[in-house]
């Protein structure tokens, strides 16, 4: 199943790189609507309760939605600041390791728990509704170089398997205090943008699934279910590209 799924992902990768450079204009279109709408969903995926259309209010209009708390505002300024601090990363071809990472959360939680933006955990960790345990906080250290050591050294995989298992293996260290699953998301695309592979949403109605194959992964070891899940995906935004491409005049 994976690897039926990776040649699909591969093949339609190949039909984009065709078309590629992109015009300028759909580039800038797919990225505004990509800003709105990943941030939506990460958040949402966490509890926060702003819509979309509330969403798109807060990022480009900079309004205030009555009723609202302001960390759910702070959650989607932050999400929007990471994503853009993300690109300059790749922009600027500068590595992912751990210094990175922590910067990556450190704008997750600006402004909302400076004790902990940006910094490993040194409590217990519980991921709600999961069935997999994190490691212990004195372990967290090293299994942190333990990813990065996997990460800085595997370089035979699939560019969408390894950035489905940095996600997966990031959040069953679950490093952070708070905003593991943001900024493991976050992480994914890092890896996916890097690879030239357009960024994927996981949506608010597809995370009942997205828990399921995440806590397989952290039970079972078997990272299987959650690579499909991720390719499915990569598959359908692709998919979204090219037909975008097809229409685009």
């Amino acid at each position: 199943m994976k690897n039926k799924l990776l040649k699909e992902v591969t093949d339609l990768k190949k039909q984009l790189d065709k078309k590629r450079p992109l015009p300028s204009k759909l580039l800038k279109d797919l990225k505004a609507d990509f800003y709105i709408k990943n941030t939506y969903h990460s958040n949402a995926i966490e509890g926060n309760t702003l819509t979309l259309y509330e969403t798109k209010a807060v990022l480009e209009d900079g309004i205030t939605i009555q009723g609202k708390s302001f960390r759910e505002h702070a959650e989607a300024n932050n999400h929007k600041e990471a994503i853009e601090y993300v690109e300059e990363l790749i922009n600027d071809d500068i590595p992912l390791n751990q210094r990175t990472i922590k910067d990556i959360h450190a704008i997750v939680m600006q402004g909302i728990d400076r004790s902990i933006a940006g910094k490993y955990r040194n409590t217990p960790a519980l991921i709600t509704g999961a069935t997999h345990t994190p490691p212990s906080h004195e372990k967290v250290q090293d299994e942190m170089d333990n990813l990065m050591d996997w990460y800085e050294n595997t370089n035979d995989l699939h560019p969408v398997e390894k950035a489905s298992l940095l996600h997966a293996k990031f959040v069953n260290i679950h490093p952070f205090a708070d905003g593991n699953g943001r900024t493991a998301r976050l992480l994914m695309n890092f890896e996916l943008m890097k690879e030239k592979y357009p960024p994927v949403t996981i949506e608010k109605e597809d995370r009942f699934r997205y828990y399921e194959v995440l806590d397989i992964s952290g039970i079972e070891e078997n990272y299987e279910p959650f690579i499909s899940f991720i390719v499915e995906r990569e598959i359908k935004t692709l998919e979204n590209y090219l037909n975008f491409l097809h229409d685009y005049k």
